[in-house]
């Protein structure tokens, strides 16, 4: 079972949930973990992708887009919105609202919650789905 980490925010929105997917990718990466992030259509992809370039002066997160037609992905960093990598990671960071498929190969997984109420409303459902099915939750508040 994986160990699934809440991490609710002060702000509300997607930008806030984003940027701190970045950070906390970029905290995995240095640490030399890999890391999927699960975003929810190709246009929070390319947001991301952009977004992983420039959140911060000096930072450095070296990412690919997985494509849906699969292939090899060298990059620590992935991100996409179809399936996962086809190798291991030690990290998914979701950036949707449902469980991902998949998510029970991964040791770890964070989820990030905005201080909107649509936002806890989805991750309250996706806590109950992790907890019925056996996963350890952590919840931080920030």
């Amino acid at each position: 079972m994986a160990r699934v980490d809440f991490y609710v925010l002060p702000g509300s929105g997607e930008i806030a949930r984003r940027q701190f997917a970045c950070r906390l990718a970029e905290k995995a990466y240095r640490l030399e973990n890999r890391v999927h992030i699960q975003t929810a259509d190709p246009q929070a992809t390319d947001q991301l992708d952009d977004l992983l370039w420039t959140f911060r002066d000096g930072s450095f997160v070296p990412h690919e887009i997985v494509a849906p037609a699969g292939g090899s992905h060298q990059a620590p960093i992935t991100l996409g919105h179809e399936a996962g990598p086809e190798r291991a990671a030690e990290l998914l960071i979701n950036l949707t609202n449902e469980v991902p498929a998949g998510h029970a190969t991964f040791p770890r997984i964070a989820e990030i919650v905005t201080s909107d109420d649509e936002s806890r409303r989805q991750s309250r459902r996706r806590y109950a789905q992790y907890r019925d099915q056996g996963h350890t939750l952590e919840t931080h508040t920030l």
